[in-house]
């Protein structure tokens, strides 16, 4: 899944520019200028994408196709892609650890997603997992 959805951009009639997106509702930030807004709407399209996680419901589709491009960290989708996919598979948590030869205590901070966890590891994870990560690298909005 490419983690990316678009932002509609409007100037607030107060100053400074609100960021929304259809795909994410929760998700909604503001700044005093465009790109403090587009940096804030990457921190609160994230927050939101992982809140979503947390509550035990499915990430939407980007499904918009008007806006601005709005990707989330490379470290945040890996773990948001650990989570579908563990969720995909079926699995417990220990069944995870075995895969990773870890413990279970270990797999399920790879699991939090406000668990801080090096990319090395996500990428471990998703290949015991049956996925794998591709990057993809575009000019910056």
């Amino acid at each position: 899944m490419l983690y990316q959805y678009m932002a509609t951009v409007e100037e607030d009639p107060d100053g400074g520019f609100l960021v929304t997106f259809a795909d994410v509702p929760e998700a909604i930030t503001a700044g005093d200028t465009l790109e403090e807004s587009m940096d804030n709407a990457r921190e609160a399209l994230g927050l939101a994408l992982r809140g979503i996680l947390q509550d035990d419901r499915d990430l939407p589709r980007p499904e918009a196709r008007d806006g601005v491009p709005v990707a989330v960290a490379a470290d945040e989708a890996a773990k948001l892609a650990v989570v579908q996919a563990f969720r995909k598979a079926g699995i417990s948590k220990a069944e995870l650890a075995r895969r990773l030869g870890k413990t279970e205590t270990e797999a399920r901070r790879i699991l939090d997603p406000d668990h801080g966890t090096k990319i090395g590891l996500l990428q471990e994870a998703l290949r015991a997992l049956g996925q794998e990560i591709v990057i993809s690298v575009r000019e910056a909005a």
